[in-house]
């Protein structure tokens, strides 16, 4: 488990009593929290919770859905995410994210990665080769891909094709990276692997993971925050702490619950 002197006291990302709404359907109550930045946060919660919904709120995905409102507030950094002005292309590549089963694109690896910087104005074939170099060693996938970058990024396992799919949300230049259950589709050598590229990725970036597997938020996060659905049908943050602290002495009787196995 990261120490907690690796927590920064700077909030990359606040929410002030975010409330998220499909239609008439409440999915989302009142969340607040501070979320700390070069460090790995953890949502962690039962099905159903608005885990996932509540990651999608910070890159504002959860727009594309029909019928979708938003109250509260969210800010990356000082700027608001849901200022009626903010450009969302910009918004999303300064948070980029990484679903739960690879997606990468049906084209080759070296395109997978430039893709990106191409739609974003780069077209110097130099830099763009810096870039796809740069990216796949930093989730150690260089050496791995180097000789074959014209092979179709289908043909490679399917846990080099998570750490390609991080590899091509950091060829943007992100400054959060969001991953929703991105190894819960993995097997345990590669959900190692990419473990260890989180924790190495935090020294730079701030990282946000949804997870159902407890042994990982105590490996890899700093922070942890517990979500359950209440008794009015909505989706709260319950407990929001330390990794550390929730896991030996959770304040919430339902968080100890829930982290010892009693439900969910």
């Amino acid at each position: 488990m990261p120490t907690p002197s690796k927590i920064k006291k700077k909030s990359k990302i606040t929410t002030k009593a975010l409330n998220l709404y499909y239609g008439n359907f409440h999915a989302l109550g009142d969340i607040t929290a501070e979320i700390p930045e070069r460090a790995i946060t953890a949502i962690i919660g039962p099905s159903g919770c608005g885990k996932s919904s509540l990651l999608r709120l910070f890159n504002r995905m959860n727009d594309l859905i029909p019928g979708v409102r938003v109250e509260g507030e969210a800010f990356l950094d000082d700027s608001p995410i849901y200022d009626r002005n903010v450009d969302i292309v910009h918004l999303r590549k300064r948070i980029g994210m990484v679903f739960q089963k690879p997606n990468v694109f049906p084209m080759s690896i070296y395109e997978n990665i430039v893709i990106g910087p191409k739609n974003h104005g780069i077209k110097d074939r130099a830099k763009l080769e810096g870039i796809v170099q740069g990216c796949l060693t930093k989730v150690a996938l260089w050496k791995e891909v180097k000789d074959i970058l014209k092979k179709p990024a289908l043909d490679i396992s399917a846990g080099q094709q998570q750490r390609l799919c991080i590899a091509r949300a950091l060829a943007v230049d992100p400054e959060v990276i969001l991953m929703d259950e991105s190894c819960s589709a993995l097997d345990p050598e590669s959900t190692m692997k990419i473990e260890e590229l989180m924790l190495e990725l935090a020294q730079q970036y701030t990282i946000i993971i949804v997870t159902h597997n407890m042994e990982q938020a105590i490996r890899v996060s700093d922070m942890s925050a517990f979500m359950m659905i209440e008794d009015d049908k909505i989706g709260r943050l319950v407990e929001y702490d330390s990794t550390i602290r929730m896991f030996s002495s959770p304040k919430d009787k339902r968080t100890e619950d829930y982290i010892t196995g009693r439900f969910g």
